[in-house]
C-alpha cells in the first residue's frame, strides 16, 4: 500500500507499520492518524500476519503533534477565519471519523495483538499513540513523556492513566517529566527496555514467539484484558481528554505560548516551556536519545552514524 507518512510491509507472520517523516521526527501530521488506521486494518486484512509492530524511522519513534508553521496542518479543523472555532474542534476531536484518538486506538482494536518499539523521542501525542499497543519495547536511552502536561495539551488516549496505578499517573500528570526507557520499564508504563543495539532483534523475537500462539488465542486474551479496561470508563476519559486538549490549547498562556512559536520559532517557545525544568531538548546531551541511534526505514536493520 502507498502511504505519505508511512510504510507498511509485512515477512511471514510479523506485519511492520513505520512512521515515515524522519526529517520531521515522525511528527504526526494529517494523514498520518488515517493513514496508522489504515495500516493497521491492512495487517489484519493479510492472512499470513499474526502479530504487528509499529515503529519510527530515522532518530525518533515519534516526536508528537507537529505544530510549526503556525498550527497550518491542522488549521482548516480548528479554526474559522483564522481563529479558534470551538465548535469546528469539538466535532474534529471526538468524531471517529477525523479525531486522532480513534485512529490511534485502532491498535487497541485490532484483534492482533500490537508491539511498539520505542527508540529516541517518544513525546506528547506519540506517547498517547504508542500506549495504545498491547507490549511496548523501548531503547533504553528512549525518552518518553508528555511536556504538553505543562503548557498546551491534555492527556488524548487517557493510557498513562491506564497503565499506571494513581500515585504514578498524579506524578507526571502534574510534572510532565520525561522517563527513559529504562526508568519507564521500571515503573511498569512499558514491557521493557533494552540496548538499543538489541532493540530490533528483542522486538523481531518478541513478534515470533506470539506469533507460535493461535491468533483466535491471542485475540480472546487481548480481548478479555481491553473488555476489563473498558469497564474502568476508558472511553469516557478519552472523550474528556481531546475536549480539555482544545481548551488547553486556548487560554492566555497558551496564546503567548503559539505567538512566541510564530514570532520567534517553536524551538525558542519549547524553550521557554522546558528550559526552567532542565529536561527534553533543554537537558543535557547525556539526558536526551543518542542522535546517532537510528532506524532505516528501508530495511529491518539499524545504523550508528
Amino acid at each position: 500500500m502507498e502511504f505519505e507518512t508511512v510504510l507498511y510491509a509485512s515477512d511471514g507472520p510479523v506485519g511492520t507499520i513505520t512512521l515515515n517523516r524522519p526529517e520531521r521526527l515522525n511528527t504526526i501530521v494529517p494523514p498520518m492518524p488515517e493513514e496508522l488506521e489504515q495500516a493497521v486494518a491492512a495487517a489484519n486484512r493479510d492472512p499470513e500476519v499474526r502479530v504487528i509492530v509499529l515503529r519510527g524511522a530515522g532518530r525518533a519513534f515519534c516526536g508528537g503533534f507537529d505544530f510549526s508553521g503556525g498550527l497550518e496542518h491542522w488549521g482548516p479543523e480548528l479554526s474559522t477565519n483564522g481563529r479558534w472555532d470551538p465548535g469546528k474542534d469539538m466535532i474534529t476531536v471526538t468524531s471517529q471519523f477525523t479525531g486522532p484518538v480513534p485512529k490511534f486506538m485502532s491498535l487497541w482494536q485490532s484483534p492482533k495483538p500490537v508491539i511498539a518499539q520505542v527508540h529516541g523521542w517518544c513525546v506528547g501525542g506519540a506517547s498517547d499513540m504508542a500506549l495504545c499497543a498491547d507490549l511496548v519495547i523501548a531503547a533504553e536511552d528512549a525518552r518518553i513523556g508528555t511536556p504538553y502536561s505543562r503548557m498546551w495539551g491534555c492527556y488524548l488516549t487517557g493510557m498513562w492513566l491506564y497503565r499506571l496505578g494513581l500515585t504514578r499517573a498524579k506524578e507526571f500528570a502534574l510534572t510532565g517529566k520525561p522517563l527513559s526507557g529504562s526508568e519507564a520499564a521500571e515503573i511498569g508504563l512499558i514491557n521493557a527496555a533494552v540496548p538499543f543495539e538489541q532493540l530490533e532483534e528483542t522486538v523481531r523475537s518478541r513478534a515470533l514467539e506470539l506469533a507460535q500462539i493461535p491468533l483466535s488465542q491471542l485475540a480472546a486474551m487481548k480481548l478479555i484484558v481491553n473488555q476489563a479496561y473498558e469497564n474502568m470508563g476508558l472511553k469516557t476519559t478519552q472523550l474528556l481528554g481531546p475536549l480539555l486538549d482544545g481548551f488547553m490549547r486556548n487560554t492566555p498562556e497558551a496564546d503567548d505560548f503559539i505567538e512566541t512559536a510564530a514570532a520567534q520559532g517553536v524551538a525558542e517557545a519549547i524553550k521557554g516551556r522546558d528550559g526552567p525544568f532542565g529536561d527534553y531538548s533543554q537537558a543535557p546531551a547525556d539526558q536526551q536519545p543518542r542522535r546517532e541511534h537510528v532506524i532505516r526505514a528501508d530495511g529491518d536493520t539499524t545504523s550508528r552514524g
